[in-house]
């Protein structure tokens, strides 16, 4: 016996999904979401340490990445994340702000993946894990049918939530964007976005002489548009890691895919609390310092990376020992200590994806296909891609509520 036709068939019970589900149901829409992982929401589980960085008090369209820069502000000015922090304290998860407008969860990412189970149960969305889309079509008369195993599932409208490419163990794939080919849609080439960088040579040697330390500087890639960001940068075995650098590998150009080039320099300013212009270590040698350059240092920087910086500088001398001249091109160094990476780790390591389905193609208002009425796309499959922080949250409850209101 045939299933009945759904109003709304959803693909993804991540954060955009379930969004999207409640919306339509509570208004009064028949909802179905189908999800080819065992349990909806696992990508939120994971979020945030397992505290889930729900959203960002300040986030606005400057915040993200995108073929189209002007598409999301509609989107994000109708569902701010003042609303989706009511539904949190309606729910009585406690949270706080880390830094920066960053909401965490008190608890645990949990609370956030159980409240949406429960409004989506509340608004009647009946929710299938373990269930993947296979072929797609759509009929003369404009309904979806949506094969699953050996099931046909129909409904009026279809909203497409599988989100992109990044973390393949959690269900990542490229479903989304052979859905939007299918019917016609463009797709902005995709490539792992907030994802760490291998570095070679031998300063890819001294990050995994100094894995696990930590600095904060201020990061920056030399491409228009691209803001600088104040964070901490981590070495890692294989290269940098940490806040700073996720965020401007998002802008950095040549960022291919799993094993390709991230080409481009970065920039970082090792001391980004020191006064611009500052004669720091040349003060230091007028003054007759006979401390080692290391020791002065480590006075502003970590011991282990300190010591390995002096490296770079030949053998370990008094700072009064090196010309004036050679201190001052340390410390311009220091405020500007320019790499370029080899490559990225990839979507396995990457926070998202850049890239996905093509604004163009899409109505910014409920997130529709242009040219293929009832056909929906939203968070991450969408070319909108957030800061580290929440933003990407906040996009994938504004995409999901945008489109809730339209199917």
């Amino acid at each position: 016996m045939p299933e009945p036709t759904d109003d709304v068939l959803i693909l993804g019970a991540g954060a955009a999904g379930m969004m999207c589900a409640i919306t339509a149901g509570q208004r009064g829409r028949t909802v179905r979401v189908l999800e080819r992982a065992e349990r909806a929401g696992k990508k939120i589980l994971i979020s945030g340490g397992g505290r889930c960085n729900f959203t960002n008090l300040y986030a606005g369209p400057d915040n993200y990445l995108s073929e189209e820069p002007r598409f999301c502000r509609s989107a994000l000015a109708r569902y701010r994340p003042g609303d989706f922090i009511a539904m949190v304290e309606r729910h009585g998860i406690a949270y706080h702000e880390k830094k920066l407008g960053q909401l965490f969860c008190d608890g645990s990412s949990r609370e956030i993946v159980e409240m949406l189970t429960e409004e989506c149960a509340a608004a009647g969305v009946r929710m299938e894990t373990n269930a993947e889309a296979g072929e797609i079509a759509r009929t003369g008369d404009g309904e979806y049918v949506v094969r699953v195993g050996e099931r046909e599932l129909r409904a009026r409208a279809l909203v497409v939530a599988a989100g992109g490419l990044s973390w393949p163990k959690l269900g990542g794939s490229d479903i989304a964007y052979r859905v939007a080919q299918k019917f016609g849609l463009r797709i902005v080439r995709p490539r792992p976005g907030l994802v760490p960088l291998t570095i070679g040579g031998e300063i890819g040697k001294m990050c995994e002489e100094l894995s696990g330390i930590s600095i904060p500087c201020r990061a920056r890639v030399r491409v228009a548009g691209a803001a600088a960001f104040r964070e901490n940068l981590l070495f890692t075995h294989r290269g940098l890691s940490g806040p700073a650098v996720l965020q401007v590998s998002s802008y950095m150009p040549g960022n291919d895919g799993e094993n390709e080039g991230a080409a481009g320099d970065v920039t970082f300013d090792l001391l980004p609390d020191a006064p611009d212009g500052e004669p720091w270590l040349t003060t230091r040698h007028v003054q007759g310092e006979s401390t080692p350059l290391a020791r002065v240092l480590a006075e502003r920087l970590p011991v282990r990376f300190a010591e390995a910086f002096c490296r770079q500088f030949g053998p370990a001398r008094a700072v009064r020992q090196y010309r004036v001249k050679a201190l001052g091109q340390i410390e311009r160094t220091l405020r500007q200590w320019t790499l370029r990476p080899s490559g990225t780790e990839g979507y396995a390591k990457a926070e998202v994806t850049l890239g996905g389905v093509d604004t163009r193609d899409l109505q910014s208002r409920t997130m529709e296909a242009r040219e293929v009425r009832g056909l929906y796309f939203i968070g991450e499959a969408v070319d909108v891609t957030g800061w580290l922080g929440g933003f990407n949250f906040q996009w994938a409850w504004a995409s999901g509520h945008a489109a809730g209101e339209s199917v």
